[in-house]
């Protein structure tokens, strides 16, 4: 392509387009609390052992598990050699290194002197290495006990920065961050009693996947879309994230939880904020956070007295999925057998500023639906006049552009063109382009981004809270309408597992 361009215009000079950078981070301790828990084997340390294959961790770098369960360095090893290996992901040349990097410890999570007993262990393994005493503690727990382990963290003195025997302290926070906006500030102020702003990372994996962090340069780095991304070209907005998997093993989480709180509360705010955001000034992580807080401070007030047309609330049934019969939410394990909890969820929202009044956006995400898909379609509006009226005899389609997030990592954008032939009709084609074409490196799992982006001190993929709670505002008065309300068993529609995905039409 490059001599094609210069072959027309030999005086074009065609950029490098290499944006690829280097780690560099400082060495350090991952400290995981929760340790024994599924997301340590199935999520963490692959990812860190990735990293250790790709040479992406900095030297000297440790690992600590921490849990109720009592092993020793060599059963939590072994455990995590075990689940590698399950995962085909185990590189036996390069394990037996890796693995001397790994400890563990025994924790009782709100017994002080528990702590007490890591803050010594942590302090001697930095001596040992001539190490910094930089740390990262990723908290792979039950969201109840965020905030004992946080208090406790303090309280023994690792969560302060620069002093004897600290260098840098973080702390990882998974979702779901509260339950509605009351505990969320809670949580807040309880974290914030020892960890300021900038040591506290709130992940939400969505945004470490690479083709979620492709939207932005989608937009901002090409000049032919930014001019029509908005209210006078575009009809309506879909962002959709649905999955074929039921509530698996979740069940306790997700009686508590349902949809709205599982995936529209972090997942689905964050896609929406990716679409409808302003540039920020630089790309940097307050600028372009600072954006995202507009896009919801933008919000328009969810009209919680006509819930009917905004909103579409549905629990799957039975069904097929993939040829095999599947059961219904309420016969999963651990499932109230008269739950009114929501597993899918459409909802229209809009957001009133200059560039988006009057467009509709349709958020929609559910379970045990027939395929699994994220993507943002954005609808453009049909061409103002036909010319073509007496011609065609037809209506033309109207442009749609799709963002693919996964499992289909591409972009599309489907227009009209002439269909061959002596009579004059149309045909809708579609021009794609897959994420990975013509790129042969190596591609971070969003695991691994998150974790290199804690060690740097990166903060550009993580939620700030003042995000949080501008979201819960907004989510809030729908959970308490749909939760206090005497009709809350007609709202929940029932939905054929393994079915096309319901909607709520524009």
């Amino acid at each position: 392509m490059d001599e094609i361009i210069k072959a027309t215009a030999p005086d074009l000079e065609i950029p490098s387009q290499d944006f690829t950078g280097v780690y560099g981070s400082d060495p350090c301790t991952i400290v995981i609390v929760g340790a024994t828990g599924d997301l340590t084997a199935r999520k963490l340390v692959p990812a860190l052992f990735n990293l250790y294959l790709n040479d992406g961790l900095p030297k000297p770098f440790h690992i600590v598990g921490c849990g109720r369960t009592r092993l020793d360095n060599q059963q939590f090893r072994g455990r995590m050699e075990t689940a590698l290996d399950a995962a085909g992901s185990l590189d036996r040349s390069k394990w037996l290194k890796f693995a001397e990097s790994i400890h563990y410890c025994v924790i009782d999570y709100e017994d002080l002197s528990s702590y007490r007993d890591l803050a010594e262990f942590l302090r001697d393994l930095d001596e040992k290495k001539n190490a910094p005493g930089n740390r990262i503690f990723y908290f792979s727990l039950p969201p109840s006990l965020y905030k004992t382990v946080a208090q406790m963290i303090g309280r023994v003195g690792l969560a302060k920065e620069g002093e004897e025997n600290n260098g840098w302290s973080r702390v990882v926070v998974e979702k779901p961050f509260g339950r509605n906006l009351e505990t969320a500030v809670d949580l807040d102020q309880s974290i914030r009693e020892y960890f300021q702003e900038h040591q506290i990372f709130r992940i939400d994996h969505y945004l470490a996947k690479e083709t979620v962090q492709n939207i932005l340069m989608f937009r901002f780095a090409n000049s032919i879309f930014e001019p029509i991304w908005n209210r006078r070209y575009i009809e309506h907005v879909n962002i959709t994230a649905v999955e074929t998997l039921g509530v698996e093993h979740r069940a306790g989480y997700y009686e508590q939880a349902g949809v709205i709180r599982d995936m529209f509360q972090n997942h689905m705010m964050q896609l929406l904020a990716l679409t409808a955001m302003e540039p920020p000034s630089l790309f940097q992580a307050d600028q372009v956070r600072d954006e995202k807080v507009k896009a919801f401070k933008s919000l328009r007030p969810f009209p919680v007295d006509n819930l009917y047309k905004y909103l579409f609330l549905g629990q799957y049934g039975s069904g097929t999925i993939n040829g095999n019969a599947v059961r219904p939410y309420r016969d999963e394990p651990g499932v109230n057998p008269n739950s009114l909890t929501p597993t899918f969820a459409v909802m229209k929202v809009f957001i009133d500023n200059w560039r988006w009044q009057g467009v509709p956006f349709y958020l929609t995400s559910g379970k045990r639906l027939a395929k699994k898909l994220t993507e943002i379609a954005i609808q453009f509006k049909e061409v103002p006049h036909s010319m073509f009226r007496k011609t065609l005899g037809q209506t033309i389609a109207a442009n749609r552009l799709r963002l693919g997030i996964y499992p289909d990592e591409k972009v599309t954008l489907t227009f009209q063109t002439k269909n061959p032939g002596a009579k004059v009709r149309l045909r809708s084609v579609t021009m794609d382009f897959s994420y990975d074409q013509n790129y042969s490196g190596p591609i971070l799992d969003a695991y691994e981004k998150v974790l290199i982006d804690c060690m740097l001190g990166d903060q550009m993929l993580f939620w700030r809270q003042d995000s949080i709670e501008h979201s819960w505002s907004f989510l809030t008065p729908i959970l308490d309408e749909c939760e206090s309300c005497d009709n809350r068993e007609n709202m929940l529609r029932i939905y054929e597992a393994g079915g096309q995905t319901p909607r709520l039409l524009p």
